[in-house]
């Protein structure tokens, strides 16, 4: 049995200038795709995405990731006490994103930029979404750095349980955020990896993407305290909001996979 290592979430104090680590976590993610956006584009000969589309594309996720991720986790997780205390939304430093909105987020964003550079939305996904898993990777250990959405209670025996003080309880718990920063970010990128190494239909790639991200999330969700303002839906379904919330991801990835070309190509004929 392991004691949660007590973190400080502030990375940098200099004066009233405080940088926690959750923040320092999502400019890791987005350098990440930026340095891994330019590294892809040097290896494909006259590639669309230059530089300059880079920088810009990269802004929408930004911009796409925080709106989204933010807002989505108000509105489908706690949208009694946002719609009442509406100036917490802005205290994202405090943790709670969701992947869910983000994901809406990016995806509305980047349909955007695509249509202004007057190329296909399934062109920009498939060609970063592959380092998309390390961001989430980020993302979990800023989870656990934070101290929140610890697992379950496992037992006492469970040789990496981990005791988290702040859950109001001594009890042994899986460490969750692990768990999903390894599946989510170290065994995705594999998947990504070997699949991406041989050319693909355009939105087979997004649609892996979302396919293996919503059933790892489906199945993690298992050893995850389900979040205590959720507890009406999860006693009547027998499911989390994670976990419900992932079942969409997965049908929208069947889609992509499966008629993702097809659909593009007539959007753009439009």
């Amino acid at each position: 049995m392991l004691m949660y290592p007590k973190i400080d979430p502030i990375a940098l104090s200099i004066g009233p200038l405080k940088v926690h680590w959750y923040g320092v976590m999502y400019f890791l993610s987005f350098v990440l795709v930026w340095a891994g956006c330019r590294y892809r584009a040097s290896k494909i000969p006259n590639s669309f995405m230059t530089n300059e589309v880079i920088d810009n594309f990269v802004m929408y996720v930004i911009f796409g990731t925080i709106l989204g991720g933010r807002l989505g986790y108000c509105l489908f997780y706690r949208p009694e006490f946002y719609l009442t205390h509406p100036l917490d939304i802005l205290k994202s430093w405090d943790g709670g994103m969701s992947f869910h909105g983000g994901f809406i987020g990016v995806c509305i964003a980047l349909y955007i930029y695509a249509r202004k550079i007057g190329h296909k939305f399934l062109e920009l996904t498939d060609f970063a979404i592959p380092f998309v898993p390390m961001c989430l990777f980020f993302g979990r250990m800023g989870n656990f750095i934070n101290g929140e959405l610890w697992g379950r209670f496992c037992s006492s025996t469970f040789p990496w349980g981990m005791v988290f003080p702040q859950s109001g309880s001594m009890q042994p718990r899986h460490p969750s955020q692990l768990y999903e920063a390894f599946c989510e970010g170290i065994l995705l990128t594999l998947v990504m990896y070997l699949f991406t190494r041989k050319k693909r239909e355009l939105g087979q790639i997004s649609g892996v993407f979302a396919i293996g991200y919503g059933i790892i999330r489906f199945f993690l969700e298992f050893f995850r305290e389900p979040d205590s303002f959720a507890t009406g839906i999860v006693q009547m379904t027998g499911l989390s909001l994670g976990q419900l919330y992932s079942v969409p991801i997965v049908l929208f990835g069947i889609f992509l996979y499966t008629c993702g070309k097809k659909f593009a190509d007539k959007k753009m004929a439009e």
